[in-house]
């Protein structure tokens, strides 16, 4: 009997991940509905990448890493194509430049299509084998796309932001009823030892382990992130043209690039709008801002006489709270940061927007890398970046924990970023 109902449970399990897998693929076909061969194909920025290059690279992940490695007879759909989408794997070899991803009017769409249905249908084929076998990078796959779920979505809003026609991506995108005033409350954190890191339950990238203590001092967080209002109060006060505000390479930051607002935002001296997946829209003053930079986020915290959570404060805090909650994308569309109810004690601590912390992306104590190719995913950019935590608007519900580690550079603010305050006690 038990032999038997462990059989059963394996078969709910592969059953379980293969609904996911096809999920996960299918939404990634439903966010590009709508867009066209153009939309698809051009590159607005070096930071971004076209959807349809999303798109294809998700695709050779499944293909690469999977069936081409661990898939006896698989061929290539294209033995040209890995040089086309691999992204940054030095051990998988040469490969395009990323700023030159918007020269690929070849292959086609239909033809990009066409390879996701070859690697879709062999992916189906072999995924009783595959999970048996290699279940945890199977998985990765899964978490991978997901990411480049979000990343589609902020490229091609940055791409129509730039089109002086101001096209929507979602009609539905703006479709959301003004937020109401949440007040800003402060909520003391864990004090002393805590545990931080991947617990082993479920999913982790290698850069979330291993768990390990760590000392907390006295010290609160806000109960909802910093609101559009707030921020137009900081532009009011001269927040973007006072120096002592800023660090150092955040003030070069500014005046070199002329920053003066969040991105996407237009009207100062008149009511604020802000481009969004809907087109150009009102600015709702009680909804999260966001599109912001590192240099913003501390700018703006000094100026509120306060400071950034560290990433470990962020964790503790959201270490008992359900991740699943919040503005989360659950399908294509309506993907616009908003006021919502709390969390218990919190609002908006998952979902929204992804909250910059004032910790640097850096390996925690006894950090190993994975093994192989994919070794490379997280490891090596854990030099100039800080930490994000949360997930956003645009991240698909379930993909994000508390131990979840986004990273960028501290002047990129193209993605969903804001903040939430903390201070010292």
């Amino acid at each position: 009997m038990r032999d038997q109902s462990e059989a059963v449970a394996g078969s709910r399990a592969q059953g379980a991940i293969l609904e996911r897998f096809r999920r996960t693929r299918d939404l990634s076909r439903d966010l590009a509905d709508g867009l066209n061969e153009a939309d698809m194909t051009v590159q607005s920025m070096p930071d971004a990448s076209p959807a349809k290059w999303h798109l294809a690279h998700t695709t050779w992940f499944f293909e690469t890493f999977l069936l081409r490695d661990q898939v006896p007879g698989y061929r290539l759909f294209d033995e040209r194509w890995p040089f086309l989408f691999n992204s940054y794997y030095e051990a998988e070899g040469a490969r395009m430049a990323r700023p030159e991803r918007g020269l690929l009017t070849r292959p086609t769409v239909a033809e990009m299509l066409a390879y996701r249905e070859h690697v879709d249908e062999a992916m189906v084929a072999a995924l009783p084998r595959l999970i048996e076998r290699h279940g945890e990078l199977v998985e990765l796959g899964i978490q991978h796309e997901q990411q480049h779920q979000e990343l589609l979505l902020t490229d091609i809003k940055h791409l129509f932001s730039r089109n002086p026609l101001g096209p929507a991506v979602y009609a539905a995108a703006g479709d959301v009823a003004a937020g109401t005033d949440v007040p800003l409350r402060w909520i003391t954190g864990i004090e002393g030892l805590a545990e931080i890191g991947s617990d082993g339950e479920g999913f982790a990238f290698d850069n979330e382990l291993p768990r390990h203590p760590s000392w907390l001092a006295p010290h609160a967080l806000a109960n909802r992130p910093v609101t559009n209002g707030e921020w137009i109060e900081f532009i009011a006060d001269q927040g973007y043209a006072t120096p002592s505000l800023w660090l150092s390479d955040g003030w070069d930051w500014v005046r070199r690039e002329g920053i003066g607002a969040p991105l996407y935002w237009r009207g100062q001296g008149g009511p604020w709008e802000h481009f969004t997946l809907a087109g150009w829209q009102p600015l709702d003053s009680h909804a999260p801002v966001t599109h912001i930079s590192f240099y913003e986020a501390d700018a703006f915290a000094t100026w509120a006489g306060a400071r950034l959570p560290t990433e470990q404060e962020w964790e503790s805090a959201a270490q008992f709270r359900n991740p699943m909650s919040g503005v989360q994308l659950d399908r294509a569309g309506g993907v616009t940061p908003r006021a919502e109810s709390k969390d218990g004690a919190f609002a908006s601590l998952f979902g929204n927007v992804w909250e910059w912390t004032g910790s640097a992306y850096r390996p925690w104590p006894g950090y190993r890398p994975a093994a192989g190719a994919v070794g490379e995913y997280n490891g090596k950019f854990m030099s100039g970046q800080f930490v994000l935590k949360g997930g956003s608007c645009a991240t698909p519900r379930g993909h994000v924990r508390a131990s979840y580690r986004n990273f960028f550079h501290p002047h990129q603010r193209w993605q969903f970023t804001g903040l939430r305050l903390a201070r010292s006690l």
